[in-house]
């Protein structure tokens, strides 16, 4: 969305039919306005997309050197990477990162986006939460403060968004354990309300389709998209009569819940029951045994996020291209073979 003029006050109070200072003193919180009339002047102020500055309020600086990180799940790791990779960048640059966690909670997020858009930050890198909808950021583009989708983008939405390639990187996976021997396979964690999802699903589906896996060897397990997700969603496949003997996850944290719930059962990721992550976070590599995983260059993303955030900035716009990361398969011990059914590759 292009960028266009701020509402101000004076367009409130014609909107709202009443002057300036009224207008004013709604704003800083006054008690000295009628209630019937406080409402009628919020209400104009939703219509018009006004955003309330605080920074700017308190402080009347001509401009902010403030950039808003909102994460949606801080405690995966490879969300704490792609902030890592963001700061990196705007640290260079002499810019100032606020970072939040929304814990997954799109009121959460709201209140987060509401109060960062107060203390007048000059951008915005959402991850957003699930169950955000477009219409949240509608007032934001209004406003014309630059926003950008890390990892995460919104159906119908015009905000640029930086993401890998989930739709080829579950296409390789898929092929991998495939060729390894497997017959029954499993798609764990996540759900379709995620447009992330969905293109993981899909690459896995495509895969499973070509290589000539019928629908009823598959098992997708809807679940949450961690530890505990992943320990569930392997509970719930193994009950079945004819259980998957292998399973592409959703990321890595729904991958190390799969493999502790295979623990809790004396079996072994990579000799009993195959597993791929996706993202390849710093742990893969070190965990007992060494998961697979797709990887995708998590602080390469973030470094991205963060440099088009700021030439937006620079140029002064709310529009950008999306930009579509390159992944790949880093193959370790957690997806071995399927024993009962043996077919060669090396890799």
């Amino acid at each position: 969305m292009a960028s266009r003029a701020k509402a101000t006050i004076l367009d409130i109070a014609r909107e709202a039919g009443v002057s300036k200072s009224t207008v004013s003193l709604v704003l800083q919180g006054s008690g000295l306005i009628r209630p019937e009339t406080a409402v009628k002047v919020r209400k104009a102020i939703e219509d018009v997309g006004y955003v309330y500055n605080r920074g700017a309020a308190n402080l009347r600086k001509a401009h902010s050197n403030v950039i808003g990180m909102v994460i949606n799940d801080l405690t995966n790791p490879f969300f704490a990477e792609l902030a890592v990779g963001m700061e990196r960048v705007f640290q260079a640059a002499g810019v100032v990162p606020f970072i939040a966690n929304t814990a997954e909670n799109p009121v959460r997020q709201e209140e987060v986006l509401k109060s960062m858009m107060e203390q007048g930050v000059a951008g915005l890198i959402v991850s957003p939460a699930r169950g955000t909808t477009p219409g949240a950021f509608r007032r934001i583009e209004a406003a014309g403060v630059p926003v950008v989708f890390a990892m995460r983008r919104l159906p119908e939405s015009r905000i640029p968004a930086i993401a890998p390639d989930n739709h080829r990187g579950a296409v390789l996976a898929t092929e991998h354990l495939i060729r390894k021997g497997h017959r029954r396979l499993a798609f764990f964690g996540g759900s379709s309300d995620l447009v992330v999802y969905r293109e993981r699903l899909g690459g896995f589906l495509e895969a499973c389709e070509t290589l000539g896996i019928p629908a009823a060897d598959r098992t997708i397990v809807e679940g949450e998209t961690s530890r505990k997700g992943g320990m569930a969603c392997l509970e719930t496949a193994l009950a079945l009569a004819e259980p998957p003997t292998a399973a592409l996850c959703f990321n890595d944290a729904v991958a190390f819940g799969v493999m502790l719930a295979l623990r809790r059962r004396n079996l072994e990721a990579g000799v009993d029951f195959a597993v791929v992550g996706f993202d390849d976070v710093a742990e893969a590599e070190h965990y007992s045994p060494a998961l697979t995983s797709v990887a995708v260059d998590t602080a390469g993303l973030g470094e991205r996020a963060a440099h088009v955030m700021l030439k937006m900035i620079q140029s002064r716009t709310t529009r950008a291209e999306d930009h579509i990361g390159a992944v790949s398969l880093v193959v370790r011990e957690s997806s071995g073979p399927d024993r009962n059914n043996q077919v060669g590759d090396a890799a």
